[in-house]
């Protein structure tokens, strides 16, 4: 049975930053925290996995992380060390039997513990979300959640499993986690500058790292490598980075867009060492009451960097970023609200204290996981509208049976997409590409 347009923009959520009302779905016992510890395992040793330890442990809660998996033992013993270096054997107890390496590492890290932080490349997300929830875990787990509708798909049914379950999942959408955001977008939807006709989200820099290709590594192991320039890995940057500010154009407009049209390419980032995305996306993106937001990001080494948000409404207009800022201003150019940028909690570190609260707490009060899966589409619909050059509707995209992952993950099996004689990777046409 195929989602409907208006199954997908239904509001449920997303209005309130992610987080369920206090107190009526507040679960007394549902989970029961154990006596000692809490048992913690990382999925994906990357940075952002290295980071998300590190903030759970300054969480001052009694945790201890007692697994590790990762696709890549040089990259699980890279995060393992500054982890024990810093928190010692009290908190660190991830013996030899307990580092688990390869593509089915996952399951059984999962397995040792009662609290799960996902963040491997995205692509793998929807796999790993899933096998927690079917294994009854609490859950942190990075943005984006997935890089296809295929993978959409399966997150928001294993989202309707953890609800049943009164499992915490909280997704690294961490905006919803940052006093500006919060307090802003509050007084936006309490009617400070009238209703939302308009706006613009942004995330435009120079770009991120690139991995040279080494002459013993297999077309799967360089990909999983180079995994930010490969669709099934990463949704390009548009889902893998702009869909932050994607969120809080969906948060602002308490909904998801209808449709999308747009444009993009690769102007300045040309090599076979980019793989297959873009470096620029622009999209309008169009929602049911007909409002537009325009949505712009770009990878362009030496231009103008942006990353913010700004939003027009029929009394005034608010700009909002990452940096704390949160300004109201009506249309004579009166401030009707400043937020105060100092002491502010880093929300990285507050989506973690909140969740590992409630966990400790014995409470149920994060259901993350939806508005991250349509968030994650409202990004893949501006994907699908750039590489098609065709106006997308949500309906079209959500329905799409495009599915990037590989047919078997092993190191000798072959991605399903490969470079030609030349070494260079097919990219989307506009006008040729088929998207949906």
């Amino acid at each position: 049975m195929k989602n409907t347009r208006r199954d997908f923009i239904k509001t449920s959520a997303i209005a309130t930053g992610g987080v369920l009302a206090a107190n009526s779905f507040i679960v007394p016992g549902a989970y029961a925290a154990p006596e000692t510890h809490l048992k913690l395992a990382l999925i994906g040793c990357g940075g952002r996995g290295t980071g998300a330890v590190f903030q759970a442990m300054e969480t001052g809660h009694p945790i201890k992380l007692v697994a590790m998996a990762d696709a890549f033992r040089d990259r699980l013993d890279g995060s393992l060390k500054p982890i024990l270096d810093k928190y010692g054997a009290e908190k660190v107890d991830v013996p030899e039997d307990r580092k688990f390496v390869g593509f089915d590492a996952y399951k059984h890290a999962i397995a040792e513990a009662d609290v799960v932080i996902l963040a491997t490349p995205p692509g793998f997300r929807p796999d790993h979300f899933t096998e927690a929830v079917k294994q009854g875990k609490q859950i942190f787990m990075e943005k984006p959640v997935a890089t296809d509708a295929v993978g959409i798909r399966k997150v928001l049914k294993a989202a309707e499993e953890a609800k049943a379950k009164k499992l915490n999942v909280v997704v690294g959408l961490q905006r919803h986690y940052q006093d500006n955001y919060r307090k802003t977008i509050a007084k936006i939807h309490a009617g400070e500058i009238g209703d939302i006709v308009g706006g613009q989200v942004y995330w435009n820099d120079g770009g991120v790292w690139v991995r040279p290709r080494k002459p013993e590594q297999t077309e799967m192991e360089y990909q999983m490598r180079n995994w930010y320039y490969f669709n099934w890995l990463c949704g390009d940057h548009i889902t893998e980075q702009h869909v932050h500010n994607i969120d809080v154009a969906n948060w602002v407009k308490k909904g998801y867009p209808v449709k999308a049209e747009g444009t993009g390419g690769r102007m300045v980032r040309t090599g076979k060492e980019f793989g297959e995305i873009f470096d620029h996306h622009t999209v309008q993106f169009t929602y049911e009451d007909g409002t537009v937001i325009h949505s712009e990001c770009r990878h362009f080494p030496g231009a103008a960097n942006r990353v913010d948000e700004t939003f027009q409404g029929t009394k005034g207009t608010a700009y909002l970023s990452a940096g704390n800022h949160g300004v109201l201003t009506d249309y004579t150019g009166k401030k009707l609200y400043e937020h105060d940028r100092e002491n502010n909690i880093n929300p990285y570190q507050q989506e973690h204290n909140e969740l590992w609260a409630a966990i400790v707490n014995g409470e149920y009060k994060f259901a993350d996981a939806e508005n991250g899966a349509r968030s994650t589409m409202t990004s893949i619909l501006g994907r699908y509208a750039t590489y098609s050059g065709k106006v997308i509707t949500m309906e079209e995209a959500i329905n799409s049976d495009i599915n990037l992952f590989p047919d078997t993950l092993a190191w000798d099996a072959t991605p399903k997409l490969v470079p030609n004689a030349d070494g260079f990777y097919p990219h989307a046409i506009p006008g040729k590409t088929k998207t949906v």
